[in-house]
């Protein structure tokens, strides 16, 4: 065992700071769509959808100020006013228009209006983006690259991607869990999503709650999409495989958990990673393999807790 780690210390160093990128983004996904789930109670299939266009908002907002000749640092700003952006207008336009109407609704036609709406949101970005692939990095080379030591090798490794992805993630977790916990608006939040009904007598308007954690919801996903932009193309279908991997994500830390959202994403992430670099033919398969096992042993998830059924 100790020749092996030896001989693949290289690769695993890799294996490890690209999982913990990646984590990072999964989560930014992962805990916006259980947000949504835990006030809303639907499964938004769309959130992969904001995803992608906060993307694609990011990378054309960002080749539009480097083409004007802003300095590189209005990249990061680009981001941030994607996903903002995203949230403002997206948000309360797909809340108020289309998720209202199917509150409390069997949960297969949810499913089926949110799958609708994520194959209409596919083909918007088909008529703005096109179909070929966009790419704008000037975030990433900006702060270009740090040596890494791991072992007796020393790895070369974007600041972006070590720093910075990890960085908004932690911070948007520590964030999310005070504004929660620690102010009257989040607490309204957690009173409409422990018990809708109760908290409507108390005079809440669950409406504007609703309305909040969606488009909330709907930045997070753009953001998570936005710091996403300057490490890959972007190209159609990447709406998908996002939301796909944030359902595994979330089904498997427990809906509605929050801090259980991060760890399983970490978990996820690394699994995926060290797939790629050791395994690359069971890099799609093992987040479910994960998800599977784990839900074999808690159906309710990792971090997830059983409710009572209420007649």
């Amino acid at each position: 065992m100790a020749e092996w780690f030896t001989q693949n210390s290289l690769l695993l160093g890799l294996a490890l700071l690209d999982g913990l990128a990646y984590a990072a983004l999964v989560f930014m996904v992962a805990v916006g769509l259980n947000l949504v789930f835990g006030v809303l109670r639907i499964v938004n299939v769309a959130h992969g959808s904001l995803f992608a266009i906060g993307a694609y908002a990011a990378a054309s907002l960002g080749l539009f100020l480097a083409a004007a000749g802003l300095p590189p640092w209005a990249s990061y700003a680009a981001l941030l006013v994607a996903a903002a952006l995203v949230g403002a207008v997206l948000g309360p336009l797909i809340e108020k228009l289309i998720l209202r109407r199917i509150y409390g609704q069997e949960e297969v036609l949810q499913l089926l209006v949110t799958f609708a709406l994520f194959m209409i949101l596919e083909d918007v970005q088909k008529l703005v983006w096109g179909v070929q692939p966009v790419s704008q990095d000037l975030p990433m080379k900006f702060l270009g690259t740090v040596d890494v030591p791991f072992g007796e090798d020393v790895i070369p490794f974007t600041i972006y991607q070590l720093f910075v992805l990890p960085g908004v993630a932690v911070a948007t977790l520590l964030g999310l869990a005070w504004f929660l916990r620690r102010t009257l608006t989040g607490r309204v939040i957690v009173a409409v999503t422990t018990d809708k009904e109760a908290a409507m007598a108390m005079g809440i308007d669950a409406a504007k709650v609703t309305l909040l954690t969606f488009s909330f919801g709907a930045a997070l996903a753009a953001l998570g999409g936005a710091l996403a932009s300057p490490t890959t193309s972007l190209v159609p279908g990447i709406g998908a495989q996002t939301i796909v991997l944030s359902f595994a994500v979330v089904a498997t830390a427990g809906l509605g958990q929050i801090e259980g959202a991060a760890l399983t994403s970490l978990l996820i992430g690394l699994g995926r990673s060290i797939a790629v670099y050791f395994a690359p033919e069971f890099e799609v398969v093992v987040p479910y393999i994960i998800m599977v096992a784990v839900l074999l042993v808690r159906p309710q998830g990792l971090f997830g807790v059983l409710e009572t059924r209420r007649v």
